[in-house]
């Protein structure tokens, strides 16, 4: 199977999951997340704010403000067909973006993919070794190029949204570990 017909099974699956198993699945998802010394140590966080049938992120993200966690959102830069990495404050400073996924509005501070200590990402479908097919413009690979030090990239996901192997190419980013409601799948990190 191509990525393109993974994506749309992996999306039919996801979508169809019951809004009622949908939240307690979001809740397991975040608990194991939350639980995560690379979660509880890092200062730092480049999160996303969820969208659709993803993992939900938006509780997550006003509970990493509250404890004084400093949160990274990107922005699509569509000129330049990538992510910008923005700083929010409260979840005021997001807004609907193009295709209406949330983002950090343009008056927010742009930041550097450095700054941050983890890394959350979003995806479509994942197997154990870290392989990832996103939505298909590939940005968070040409993002996550960019980075010149070791810091963690999680993905979060559903049980129902991991495989047995994903199609790489030369261009794509592994993960280095997936959170789903039913285990923590450690790709590249090692388990202290």
């Amino acid at each position: 199977m191509n990525k393109a017909e993974l994506r749309k099974e992996i999306l039919q699956k996801r979508d169809s999951i019951e809004p009622s198993v949908k939240k307690i699945k979001d809740k397991a998802v975040i608990a194991r997340l939350k639980g995560l010394y690379e979660f509880k140590s890092a200062k730092t966080l480049l999160l996303y704010a969820s969208f659709r049938s993803e993992v939900d992120t938006h509780k997550l993200i006003k509970e990493s403000l509250e404890a004084q966690k400093r949160v990274l959102l990107p922005r699509v830069n569509y000129s330049l067909k990538k992510l910008e990495i923005r700083e929010i404050e409260s979840l005021n400073d997001i807004e609907k973006g193009h295709w209406g996924i949330p983002e950090p509005k343009r008056a927010t501070p742009l930041r550097d993919l450095n700054e941050a200590d983890l890394i959350i990402v979003p995806g479509v479908c994942f197997d154990r070794k870290g392989g990832r097919i996103g939505y298909g413009a590939g940005y968070y690979d040409k993002l996550l190029k960019g980075l010149n030090k070791s810091i963690p990239v999680i993905a979060l996901a559903y049980d129902e949204q991991v495989v047995e192997e994903i199609p790489l190419e030369a261009h794509d980013r592994r993960v280095d570990m997936i959170i789903t409601d039913r285990e923590v799948i450690y790709c590249g990190l090692k388990k202290d």
